[in-house]
Order: C-alpha cells, then sequence, then structure tokens
C-alpha cells in the first residue's frame, strides 16, 4: 500500500544531486514492512558505473543490509519512472509494488537540452524497446559462439545444486 513518506524519501534522496557532485536527481527507497531497508542515489558518474541508477543502488542496498537477493514483498519508491534496466532489476529481484514520481515525459523535458558532458545520455524509450527485442533483431550486432562448452558450465553448476 503507498506511503506518502517513503515517496517524500525518494525525492529527498534526488534532491541531493543538486550539491554532491558526479550524481544524477534519481533517487529511490526500498521497503519492507513498513520501512525503509535500502537507499539509493543514481552515481553514474561518480563510480564510472553506468548501472548505478537511484533504483538500482537501492536494491544493492536492501539486499545487503536484508543479506538476500530475495525482495519479494518489498516495495521500491522512486523519484522517476524507471528505465528497462531498473525495471528488469526490479523483477530480478521480485520487487512486488513500485510507486514513481516523475515520468518519462518530465525526464525528457528536464534533460532533454542538456550536453553530454553534464548528464550520462539514456534514450529511456528507445532503451526500452530494444531491450523487448529478441537478440537477432536489436541494433547492436550480436554473435554466438562456444554455446555447447559454456552451456555445460550452467548445466554442471545446477547439478550441484539439485537435491539429491
Amino acid at each position: 500500500m503507498y506511503d506518502d513518506s517513503f515517496m517524500r524519501r525518494a525525492i529527498e534522496i534526488s534532491e541531493r544531486a543538486l550539491t554532491e557532485p558526479g550524481t544524477e536527481p534519481f533517487g529511490a527507497v526500498v521497503v519492507r514492512d513498513g520501512r525503509i531497508v535500502g537507499e539509493g542515489l543514481n552515481r553514474s558518474l561518480a563510480d564510472l558505473d553506468p548501472t548505478s541508477h537511484g533504483e538500482t543502488e537501492a536494491i544493492r542496498n536492501a539486499c545487503r543490509a536484508l543479506g538476500t537477493v530475495d525482495l519479494r514483498g518489498c516495495d521500491l519508491y522512486t523519484s522517476c519512472e524507471p528505465c528497462a534496466m531498473c525495471v528488469a532489476t526490479m523483477n530480478i529481484a521480485g520487487i512486488a509494488n513500485l510507486y514513481y514520481a516523475a515520468d518519462m515525459g518530465h525526464a525528457a523535458d528536464a534533460l532533454g537540452g542538456l550536453p553530454e558532458s553534464a548528464r550520462f545520455p539514456i534514450d529511456a524509450l528507445y532503451l526500452r524497446h530494444e531491450c523487448g527485442r529478441p537478440v537477432e533483431t536489436r541494433d547492436m550486432p550480436a554473435e554466438q559462439s562456444h554455446a555447447d562448452e559454456a552451456a555445460a558450465i550452467l548445466h554442471r553448476w545446477a547439478e550441484t545444486r539439485r537435491p539429491a
């Protein structure tokens, strides 16, 4: 169930980008059982990490705090509608509900005219489209090799985790 105090905290975290070098104004919190268990701010430029979005940082923080990668039952509040990478991360972690403030249109309107040197350039709508396509139809060229060798390792690893 939505709680305004958690959204206000996500927005408050995003505001830190006004004074913290190398950050961008995207903040998020992960909530479990009515309390914040993880927080994150986009630190892509500061950490030289293109995956360091507010949502992924909040998820990483929550996983470390809870000692698990299973965030089923947790909610995520974010200051801006998440990109496809963050949505995928939320699904992998098991986030139950997403609550967001600004949407993609707000972000495009605010950030669209900035030079690339002032921001980490992401075309979120293109990313959403590209990620949903089969690998052979994506714009990025891709080539498969050594499939059998890599698949054999996957099978061997899985066998070590099967109950006897």
